[in-house]
């Protein structure tokens, strides 16, 4: 298939935690033009229906791909990626890379063998994390804690603000008060909104605790799928939100470091 040098990489989450995506996919190919939506109008995605997840996903993929033709879509996004990846990619020709929690690399990494993952209500209750865990991490413990409130902080920080501590230390208390978790040394950080706030959840769990997470991974696939493929990247990326996009001036300035250097609705 001829792929024109202006066609896009589409990424899309429900708000901007894919920006974490985005960043590594900066350092893999940075000529590549980029689209990012993010649907502001639906965050948050982990408190919904999987049902709910699976139509909204795979209509909102359906109207971006039609409109911008990209060349490639990721969803930087766990909670949509577990659910409705499959959906998707039956549903469009356009190659789909997904978001998944970093169970491999965690497992590869902890000495302890206690690993934790944070991530949304309806990321930790698929069945999709139930596989990855017996795959690879076979004779190690993983311990699972729904943290949905490090969304709404990490929306917080991009726009300016500062989330409560207690936000983070609950989160840390939520793995730690579990059966074994004194002796979690990995924490994955099952949501691409989490890194965004790494900083804030080092402080809560203490030096002795490494965060992972699967951005570094997916921007290699990226470039692994779109390996040979001319980039022209004429000038600077651009955001779709839908909803009102609560945006204000230092979202916007977030966003240019990123080189996105403008807002648009869906």
């Amino acid at each position: 298939m001829d792929v024109q040098p202006t066609a896009p990489i589409l990424l899309f989450d429900s708000g901007f935690g894919g920006l974490t995506v985005l960043a590594e996919l900066r350092r893999e190919l940075p000529d590549a033009p980029v689209i990012y939506a993010a649907d502001l109008a639906g965050i948050p995605y982990g408190e919904k229906t999987e049902a709910e997840v699976a139509a909204r996903v795979a209509g909102l993929l359906g109207r971006l791909a039609e409109r911008y033709h990209p060349r490639l879509i990721c969803i930087a996004c766990n909670t949509a990626s577990t659910i409705a990846l499959g959906m998707v990619r039956d549903v469009l020709e356009t190659p789909i890379v997904g978001t998944v929690p970093a169970i491999k690399p965690a497992a590869e990494l902890t000495r302890t063998g206690t690993i934790g993952l944070l991530g949304t209500a309806a990321t930790i209750r698929q069945t999709y994390v139930d596989n990855l865990e017996a795959k690879f991490a076979q004779g190690k413990l993983l311990l699972r804690h729904a943290a949905p409130d490090l969304v709404a902080a990490a929306e917080l920080k991009l726009r300016g603000g500062t989330p409560d501590p207690a936000i983070f230390t609950a989160a840390a208390e939520g793995l730690r008060r579990q059966a074994r978790g004194e002796d979690i040394d990995t924490v994955v950080l099952a949501c691409t909104h989490f890194p965004l706030v790494q900083d804030e959840l080092a402080v809560a769990f203490g030096n002795k605790v490494q965060f992972i997470d699967g951005a570094q991974g997916i921007a290699r696939r990226i470039a692994y799928l779109t390996q040979g493929q001319s980039f022209d990247r004429q000038d600077d990326d651009f955001a779709i939100v839908t909803g009102d996009g609560q945006v204000n001036e230092a979202l916007l300035g977030g966003l240019e470091r990123y080189g996105i250097g403008r807002i648009l609705p869906l």
